[in-house]
């Protein structure tokens, strides 16, 4: 299987695809608005990629990055795609195309209490097959707080502060506050 990952747009082909798979696969309260998304792909140090299998699409990575920071936002694989080594060789697409860089991204913390208790633990052990550490701190994006993984080393708080500033502006983080607790 051959993994790509390919710049999108609103004009790229699989571009309402990617919105559908966008909402489907997270929760409300951990999405911003897709158009949002679309409107900062265009900065530099944002990418909006397509992850295509042999040609054919599959899914969506979401990727901010600063300095020598990447931050996986979002990552998704459809639905009808799952389970054939897609998101393993998409994290290998990654890890090539940011190599030399600290990548982090963010899962749901591993609480008993949650409903989908069993979803987290498997998340959380594909990560790590894929490489992937636990960072020993934590991120709160607004009300949710979500457990920090990585490639490369820490993430530091102001550098996280940092590069959130500058992919979303000042004025969302005021409005949607976002941090790494220790």
């Amino acid at each position: 299987m051959n993994t790509e990952l390919k710049y999108v747009d609103v004009h790229s082909p699989d571009f309402g695809r990617m919105k559908r798979l966008y909402k489907t696969a997270f929760p409300a309260d951990e999405r911003a608005p897709f158009f949002l998304l679309s409107q900062m792909a265009k900065k530099e140090d944002v990418d909006f990629w397509g992850i295509y299998n042999d040609q054919k699409w599959v899914g969506l990575m979401y990727v901010v990055s600063e300095g020598d920071l990447s931050y996986l936002f979002y990552f998704a694989i459809d639905e009808s795609e799952r389970g054939k080594g897609c998101g393993s060789g998409a994290l290998k697409a990654l890890r090539k195309k940011y190599r030399g860089r600290r990548i982090f991204l963010a899962i749901e913390q591993l609480d008993k209490s949650a409903p989908n208790y069993d979803e987290r633990v498997k998340r959380k052990s594909f990560y790590e097959r894929s490489g992937f550490t636990a960072l020993n701190q934590r991120l709160r994006e607004g009300s949710v707080v979500y457990e920090l993984l990585g490639i490369g080393g820490r993430v530091e708080p102001e550098e996280y502060r940092w590069l959130m500033e500058k992919s979303v502006g000042r004025i969302m983080l005021r409005l949607v506050p976002m941090r790494i607790e220790e």
